[in-house]
């Protein structure tokens, strides 16, 4: 046994202490967080990283996540990494997330949303400084089945840098970053591992259902790939992720260079300064004036000599450059249409694109203008609210509430509506959203302009100009229908406040 300890259990150990020294993955004194769901990969990641945690210095901890999407085995899972957690003497910090109801209500895949409510979870993490790291259980086949899945819909360059080795976690109130350490291990040996220890795993069923795509791509195309073309076939894969994810960090930079040189931006039409809202003609208040609107978009114009000069790849990271920045959503054909019109004189005075953005051809440049912005309407409105409290929306017919929730079960926080009530004014300003405001949901990766979020969920315009939103000091914390803001959810569940609605008619009558 001792024999078959060292063949089959240092030389992975070793492998990992070298990996994470190299690439800089951990570092001594970082509080750890392991993602552990019960299966082999995250399993095997755990019994790693206690190996060698003292060699590292590394302080553990357990993370876990209950999906809610398999009934009593969900929580048998649960129950297993409890379990876990206990042999190991390890701190547990555990919560599970309605990932069907989020996933009907998104309109993503049960997959797609239950990474965004895990994710989000490890965001909350990191950003209360419970943690510095989470690390995942990401193998090498979770790699190949990514890199195939993204050939398979439809990808370029960057799509094939697969699964990143890191992500960073950054705002105004923290840092941290979530870490791949073991996308080099095949899952293979990292069963043989766990089997070499006599440590049983959990296997989860929906990973035998057909009906998902990933599943399907494991279970049929890479043994496919393995037995009729290549047998290095995933080996082959993650080194082509490693040679994109280096390909493509030299191109971001080189972008960004070019971004505030032969690109320059400008601010788009502003709003109207003499605009005045209802509520301020009624009830003037100099001493506490309704915030300026804000319009945060950028007209850019780029160097036309300069880019038809450049090479095709050059063009084409510049145009879709361009539209990352504005959040221009550029396709492929867009980006071939955008060239093709700046190469040709007199192929039209503009292009239209996606969200009412037009590029037109002037001189020497390439315009890329933003469309203009909705005169506000007359019908406006602002509230302030206590916290604790609650205001009457007449415009909107609620009554927005804030009320104290103070729980202290972590298991329970994992709710879009609570926020961290020390990261708030003692009176929110609640309004109708405006053109030009941006905010920032639960579980998105980036703001998004709240005229496109009501749009996606097919707010009748009608009903979208009186749509109420809370402001807390110059952000918006919360769209009527929307998970609240991102990153704001109080980290242990104490100290909570929820903000929630009622219907002012049902109120009216006595419910």
């Amino acid at each position: 046994m001792e024999w078959l300890y060292h063949v089959c259990v240092r030389p992975l150990a070793e492998q990992l202490v070298h990996h994470l020294r190299k690439h800089e993955l951990l570092k001594a004194g970082d509080r750890v967080g392991v993602a552990v769901s019960g299966g082999s990969d995250s399993l095997a990641l755990l019994q790693l990283l206690i190996e060698i945690r003292t060699e590292l210095g590394l302080v553990l901890l357990i993370v876990h996540v209950n999906h809610k999407l398999r009934g009593a085995e969900s929580d048998q899972d649960e129950e297993f990494v409890a379990n876990l957690a206990a042999e190991h003497k390890l701190i547990l910090h555990a919560t599970s997330a309605e990932v069907a109801k989020h996933a009907a209500e998104s309109g993503r895949s049960v997959e797609a949303a239950a990474r965004e409510l895990r994710y989000d979870y490890f965001r909350q993490l990191l950003r209360g400084r419970v943690l510095d790291k989470v690390v995942t259980g990401h193998t090498l086949d979770d790699q190949a089945e990514t890199i195939l899945l993204r050939l398979i819909r439809g990808t370029g360059m960057r799509g094939l840098r697969g699964i990143q080795p890191r992500i960073e976690v950054d705002d105004e109130s923290a840092s941290g970053q979530i870490v791949r350490p073991i996308l080099d291990f095949c899952r293979s040996e990292l069963q043989g591992y766990l089997q070499s220890l006599g440590k049983p795993w959990r296997e989860d069923s929906t990973n035998r259902e057909s009906r998902y795509t990933r599943n399907r791509v494991r279970q049929l195309l890479i043994p496919l790939l393995e037995r009729e073309f290549n047998p290095s076939v995933m080996q082959n894969l993650s080194e082509l992720a490693e040679i994109a994810r280096a390909e493509e960090d030299y191109w971001e930079s080189e972008v960004d260079g070019w971004m505030g040189t032969v690109v320059q931006w400008t601010p788009a039409k502003p709003i109207p300064q003499n605009y005045v809202s209802l509520n301020q003609l009624i009830s003037p208040d100099t001493a506490n004036p309704s915030p300026p609107l804000e319009d945060t978009r950028m007209n850019a114009i780029a160097d036309l000599h300069w880019l038809l000069a450049e090479p095709l790849a050059v063009q084409r990271r510049v145009v879709k450059s361009i539209g990352d920045y504005a959040e221009i959503p550029l396709e492929f054909k867009h980006v071939e249409e955008i060239l093709q019109f700046a190469a040709i004189e007199g192929s039209g005075n503009q292009l239209m694109l996606p969200r009412g953005w037009k590029v037109f051809r002037e001189g020497g440049t390439l315009g890329f203008k933003a469309p203009e912005i909705e005169t506000p309407a007359e019908t406006d409105y602002e509230y302030q609210l206590s916290v604790p409290g609650e205001v009457e929306i007449r415009e909107a017919g609620v009554i927005l509430r804030a009320t104290p929730e103070d729980s202290g079960k972590l298991a329970e926080f994992a709710d879009d509506q609570l926020f961290d009530s020390s990261r708030l004014s003692p009176k929110l300003v609640i309004r109708n959203w405006r053109p030009g405001d941006r905010f920032w949901p639960a579980h998105t990766k980036a703001p998004k302009k709240i005229k496109e979020l009501l749009q996606a969920k097919h707010v009748p315009p009608a009903e979208r100009k009186l749509w109420p939103v809370v402001v807390n000091g110059d952000e918006i914390i919360w769209v009527r229908g929307l998970p609240g803001r991102a990153g704001l959810r109080p980290v242990d569940g104490r100290g909570a406040i929820r903000i929630s609605e009622l219907s002012l008619i049902k109120t009216k009558s006595g419910d």
